[in-house]
């Protein structure tokens, strides 16, 4: 069975009687092309912004989401900020590392399986595990993001994640793709984070602000430091509008506002 044969499927899911589903018609309200103008233009700022991290290289960069607990908005975060970038006519795959939680198939409206563990251990090709999530089949020109989510849960996910094969898959996944987004773990949950930061090519930490714990995320970056983990950044997810000047002087956007995104490099904290 040939691991890494890329000869793509169809993309269109069906459900077990066979019958084909209504993408849009499941998908979950903030994700993707269903984003208000708020959340759209504070992604595309995070897009900006790690672009400028990778400036003068035009080579696949693989960035890593992970968080301190879970419910911090680091799937969405890694969901929307793919789909942006794959909106700049970039190409895009997002992987969900998580195999212990998954949930990016329900969120997307894909199979369930195969995924990353079938494929780590020899049970499908990347053609037939990679899936394409669309914006809409009736726009003109519909933004394309290709998804290999988490498969069926293996026993061992912190062992496949730090696997010789799964350093190979992504050698050869480089070659196809401007852009890989790893959603995975948080950090203070389990291993599989810091196990994968070798995998990357820098982490980024998403805070919420009505989660976050100021130990917790201390202790989220001491863990990182000690693997030599790259921290691009942080995002603060979930902020609650303020009185204050910056957003009395955005006028008319304010009222839009219900989520509010902001990356911080490391060093500036």
């Amino acid at each position: 069975m040939k691991l890494f044969d890329f000869g793509k499927s169809s993309s269109r899911k069906r459900n077990r009687s066979g019958q084909r589903t209504d993408h849009a018609s499941e998908r979950q309200f903030m994700i993707g092309s269903n984003m208000n103008f708020a959340s759209s233009e504070a992604y595309k700022l995070l897009r900006t912004n790690l672009l400028f991290s990778f400036s003068g290289s035009s080579e696949c960069r693989i960035i890593g989401f992970t968080s301190s607990f879970s419910s911090e908005g680091k799937s969405i975060t890694s969901i929307n900020l793919a789909y942006t970038m794959a909106e700049s006519k970039r190409n895009v795959l997002l992987i969900e590392g998580d195999m212990r939680l998954p949930n990016l198939s329900k969120r997307l409206d894909l199979q369930a399986s195969p995924g990353l563990s079938n494929l780590l251990v020899g049970m499908s090709t990347a053609g037939e595990a990679i899936q394409a999530f669309r914006s809409s089949d009736e726009e003109d020109d519909p933004v394309v993001l290709d998804v290999l989510v988490a498969g069926d849960i293996p026993p061992n996910p912190s062992e496949l994640l730090g696997s010789d094969r799964m350093v190979s898959l992504l050698e050869v996944l480089r070659e196809h793709y401007d852009f890989i987004i790893l959603d995975l773990p948080p950090v203070t949950a389990v291993t599989d984070a810091l196990v994968a930061c070798k995998l990357v090519d820098g982490m980024v930490v998403v805070v919420r602000s009505d989660r976050a714990v100021r130990g917790a995320l201390a202790e989220t970056i001491r863990q990182l430091k000690l693997v030599d983990a790259h921290i691009l950044g942080f995002v603060f997810n979930g902020a609650q509008e303020s009185g204050g000047g910056y957003y009395r002087r955005r006028g008319y956007y304010k009222k839009h506002y219900k989520y509010s995104y902001y990356y911080k490099r490391p060093e500036e904290s």
